[in-house]
């Protein structure tokens, strides 16, 4: 992605290198692992999660912060996701103003290392790249992407991380469209197998909205980029993550949607270019 010398998001918080020893990092970890588990195998999260969340207000709140000075390679990897992260603030507000959506608010991104706080509470690096609705932010530990490629089969590159974070950045649209909330309540007094079924279809139509960006700014794109983006959203398929961990696959455990899914979701925004096509929930709703 042709990046170097363009605008960066003043909308970015950079609290790499700082790294806190003890509620958060403990809590958020433990957490973490548990959305894992519960993701591959299945499980009730609140119920496993609350008990954690107890204990850890009953542990010390007193915490140690370390810091430590960022390679160059770190930094310039943080002024990759500012430059994307603008590029979605542009896209986005015109795609807002085109189809008189309304006024774009833009969000906010969080880069940590090990474990950060949100208001959604605390998380590790073990949660991956994710969005917090109550604070519009997104935050992103740039060594996923490593670990996405070595672990999981990522061809990597530059465009892979562009991928996610327009993903991220599609779950703030779907905040901001009322859709979320619209999600979460319609999975109240459903069984898990079918709130299950609603969360892959807001995960897909968050890789819609990727697509969509990627659809918008092709004039930065180089050769093998979308391939990179295909790649990912193929490695972070659940199939393809529990064939990995378990050696097996179970549908009705999907949160996030197959491979197949994701990539035909992506492409299908790529190539329209409208958001009018969004639609993933079918009769779901």
């Amino acid at each position: 992605m042709k990046w170097q010398g363009r605008r960066q998001s003043d909308n970015v918080e950079d609290r790499r290198g700082m790294s806190s020893k003890g509620k958060v990092v403990a809590g958020g970890g433990i957490i973490g692992i548990i959305v894992l588990l519960l993701q591959i195998f299945g499980g009730d999260t609140g119920k496993m999660v609350a008990p954690v969340l107890e204990q850890m207000n009953q542990q010390p709140t007193t915490q140690q912060t370390e810091q430590r000075e960022l390679t160059t390679e770190e930094k310039e990897l943080g002024q990759f996701a500012a430059t994307v992260l603008a590029d979605t603030e542009d896209i986005w507000t015109k795609i807002f103003r085109d189809n008189q959506i309304g006024e774009y608010e833009k969000p906010k991104m969080v880069l940590f290392t090990d474990a950060v706080q949100t208001a959604c509470g605390g998380a590790s690096s073990a949660s991956g790249p994710f969005y917090c609705p109550p604070d519009h932010k997104v935050y992103m530990d740039l060594r996923f992407f490593e670990e996405l490629r070595t672990r999981f089969g990522a061809k990597g590159g530059d465009f892979a991380i562009a991928y996610v974070i327009a993903h991220e950045v599609g779950h703030h649209i779907q905040t901001l469209l009322g859709t979320s909330q619209k999600v979460r309540q319609a999975q109240q007094g459903k069984s898990k197998v079918e709130a299950n079924k609603l969360s892959v279809c807001l995960e897909l139509q968050a890789d819609f909205y990727a697509g969509l960006w990627a659809h918008y700014n092709k004039k930065y794109l180089e050769a093998g980029d979308i391939e990179e983006a295909l790649s990912a959203a193929h490695a972070v398929g659940d199939d393809a993550i529990q064939s990995k961990m378990q050696g097996h696959v179970v549908p009705d455990s999907f949160t996030h949607g197959s491979s197949e899914q994701r990539m035909k979701w992506f492409m299908k925004g790529y190539n329209s270019g409208d958001i009018n096509q969004h639609d993933t929930f079918k009769e779901e709703l």
